[in-house]
């Protein structure tokens, strides 16, 4: 499996719930792919619907272009959930939730097309959907939407607080973990 976690295998997850979940809370992911020998990661919006995972943009765009010629990309999404602070600075760390997404997207057409922007726009702000104009031919024709199967995905997770080298324990240095929290305001 191309996303099996190697470097700490005991933080890797491989059950559907757990990133399902992870995809699910997370409003940004990164999109990687290759032009002409050239990695580019793009930051965009999706949303999860089943087994599959949308993405949209423009036509002109090269992300767009790239995915939309069946070209492998690999997305993820990242929660920070929190600063680990060490009594040794070599010990610092971060708790989050991660999932990586590997695949061929495949370009999405007709009524799936509507109803994966709906799933996009319900993902980021629920309930705008019906509240908002629904869009036109025009703006169907100038928005791409692409499909990728979640066939082949991991996530990786680190909580907890910090670990401490031994003997750091006696230093008179604060430690522990400070919570972060993305709020809508």
């Amino acid at each position: 499996m191309a996303t099996q976690v190697k470097r700490h295998p005991e933080r890797g997850r491989y059950d559907r719930e757990t990133i399902d979940a992870i995809l699910d809370d997370g409003f940004l992911c990164h999109l990687g792919f290759v032009v002409d020998d050239q990695p580019y990661v793009i930051p965009t919006l999706h949303a999860r619907v089943g087994d599959v995972l949308y993405l949209h943009g423009s036509p002109a765009s090269r992300m767009l272009q790239t995915l939309g010629s069946g070209a492998p990309v690999c997305v993820t999404v990242t929660h920070l959930d929190g600063i680990v602070l060490a009594k040794s600075v070599f010990n610092h760390s971060v708790n989050y939730r991660s999932a990586v997404v590997l695949g061929t997207p495949r370009k999405v057409e007709g009524e799936e097309k509507v109803r994966a922007l709906e799933a996009i726009v319900e993902h980021i702000a629920p309930g705008r959907w019906a509240e908002a104009r629904q869009p036109s031919e025009k703006e169907l024709r100038t928005t791409e939407v692409v499909a990728i199967a979640l066939d082949e995905a991991s996530a990786k997770i680190r909580t907890g607080p910090p670990i401490e080298s031994p003997g750091d324990a006696e230093l008179d240095v604060e430690s522990g973990v400070i919570p972060i929290r993305l709020v809508r305001g």
